[in-house]
């Protein structure tokens, strides 16, 4: 399966007022692993950016004055995307810019959701952690990510760390039940033959730095868990 991660910056938060995209950045995931390949553009919006939103990004106005504008780089952003799995944060916010940005282009570009399925992670964590701040930098620290980069809002880091946050965020617990909750007759039911070794198996150990970021993992795992995780209570 091919995932997109996508994030945008834009001059403000209001579409429906004419507010226009900065930057576009997307990394790639085949099989819930990165490969390496990412798409990053800033834009030329022809408008003035919000004041607050250049202080969240740091994006200046003149800075933006000789990038291309999205009519030029639309067959090479869509290219990227085509037929994947978006995943986005707040993802009713960039998908409204993206469309707006096709629409102008009046030329049957269609919209995103014709191109690609789409993953909102905001609703995700809302469903597994309601009543929880749930923005991104509070993901971060809740799953154990590293966001220590993130000074500023740059589309490409926000995507690189909300590839972090999906991962972490669909391969928790609930990805490793091994039916500790079900009924015992289900738990036992199942019958495996002995397993005959014909050579001696090569024991592969953890080095200090693996010891360190399973450590990491398990206290992420008991933050989400709201005290001790099953891995913790196997230990």
């Amino acid at each position: 399966m091919r995932q997109i991660v996508l994030d945008t910056e834009t001059t403000g938060l209001e579409v429906r007022q004419g507010h226009r995209l900065v930057e576009i950045a997307c990394v790639e995931m085949v099989e819930r692993r990165l490969t390496g390949r990412h798409y990053q553009t800033y834009l030329n919006p022809d408008r003035a950016i919000d004041e607050g939103a250049r202080l969240v990004t740091g994006i200046e106005d003149e800075f933006l004055l000789d990038k291309p504008r999205f009519a030029e780089v639309v067959e090479e952003f869509l290219a990227f995307i085509d037929g994947a799995e978006l995943i986005i944060h707040n993802a009713s916010f960039d998908i409204g810019f993206l469309d707006a940005e096709l629409a102008r282009l009046d030329n049957g570009a269609g919209r995103i959701g014709d191109r690609c399925s789409v993953l909102d992670t905001l609703a995700l964590a809302r469903e597994r952690y309601p009543g929880q701040r749930n923005s991104l930098d509070a993901l971060c620290k809740r799953l154990g990510v590293d966001n220590s980069r993130r000074d500023l809002h740059g589309g490409l880091i926000d995507a690189q760390l909300l590839a972090d946050v999906y991962l972490a965020m669909t391969s928790g617990q609930d990805a490793f039940d091994l039916g500790f909750e079900g009924a015992a007759e289900q738990r036992h039911a199942v019958v495996t033959a002995p397993v005959i070794l014909r050579t001696r198996p090569c024991v592969l150990h953890a080095s200090p730095e693996e010891l360190l970021q399973h450590e990491r993992r398990l206290d992420a795992l008991d933050k989400s868990a709201d005290g001790q995780s099953v891995w913790r209570r196997l230990s």
